[in-house]
């Protein structure tokens, strides 16, 4: 049922607005060149604007016809967060698909403008507050998604509760491992709350497998060494088949929300979309609840969630 199934197969996007976060570059401009190529409105959210511009011409010029749209989005500042969300809120009164895809690889250690450990500020808080700032106009919009880009180093993932902002030691590997659990436990109990409310939203999470991406640059934002590149190409799939998961999560009218897609192929490290059970035990509804009650506390930020008799007003 999920074999080979490839960009080709999306359905018409007329009509359907689409955040992407992190949308100039990798993962984020491939998933953006096949919506904008079956005439989805798309808007690049970015930190850098330059660079933002510089992707949606290129867009433009596959796609004369291409609703591309670049909004200025810093994931690691909550007052950027909280700027874009207002804007966007002001400006528009639907949004069909969030992809959550914005991210950095174990860079050394940082801190976020509030003073997170920017490995989870940026992957994990950034985009809580980003989801639960947008969620008024995901509710209002019939039948919308979260998609939430996690990474086969969930894997290996734990939370460190003790240890969030890396007051205690830091290991970039480890922390960028604890940021992808924490965005598929966060797309997981997403879609618990959803459902409990009765909201036609869902919530779902992916991982591209190993793609050939610019995050080996280790958040530096510029390119990675040639070297490095060409090694990480030796063991990892194009970003196009990449993007594929996050695609399928998009547009794929069977599923439901509460799922993880990835890569078919051996260790889910590459091949044609499909969901991923080898996550499974990596799901703990105990942690997934604390994880949001803390996300809350740090970010300032709580879901306006509807209770069942409004929406079914």
């Amino acid at each position: 049922m999920y074999k080979q199934w490839t960009a080709d197969m999306i359905p018409d996007l007329t009509d359907k607005r689409i955040v992407i976060t992190g949308g100039s570059g990798g993962l984020g401009l491939e998933t953006a060149r096949a919506l904008v190529a079956h005439h989805a409105h798309v808007v690049l959210a970015v930190r850098n604007l330059e660079k933002g511009h510089q992707a949606a011409a290129g867009l433009l010029r596959e796609y004369p016809q291409a609703q591309v749209e670049v909004m200025q989005l810093d994931l690691a500042d909550l007052q950027s967060v909280r700027t874009f969300s207002e804007t966007f809120l002001q400006r528009y009164t639907s949004l069909d698909v969030l992809i959550n895809n914005a991210g950095v690889m174990v860079p050394p250690l940082g801190r976020t403008k509030d003073g997170f450990e920017l490995q989870f500020g940026s992957n994990h808080l950034g985009h809580f507050a980003l989801t639960g700032l947008l969620l008024p106009v995901l509710l209002d919009t019939p039948s919308s998604r979260v998609v939430t880009l996690s990474s086969i180093a969930a894997r290996s993932g734990y939370i460190y509760f003790n240890n969030l902002n890396a007051q205690i030691g830091y290991s970039a590997m480890k922390f960028y491992g604890q940021s992808k659990l924490a965005n598929l436990l966060f797309a997981r109990e997403l879609q618990k709350r959803l459902q409990e409310t009765g909201a036609s939203t869902i919530s779902i999470a992916a991982h591209p497998g190993v793609a050939n991406t610019n995050l080996i640059s280790r958040g530096s934002g510029k390119q990675a060494g040639k070297a490095a590149s060409f090694v990480w190409g030796l063991f990892s799939q194009p970003a196009d088949l990449g993007a594929l998961p996050t695609l399928y999560s998009a547009v794929e009218p069977s599923l439901r929300g509460g799922e993880y897609i990835g890569p078919d192929g051996k260790g889910s490290r590459k091949g044609y979309p499909q969901p991923d059970l080898s996550f499974e035990h990596k799901y703990n509804d105990s942690t997934a609840s604390k994880l949001w009650r803390v996300s809350e506390e740090m970010t300032g930020v709580q879901f306006p969630f509807r209770q069942p008799e409004a929406v079914q007003e």
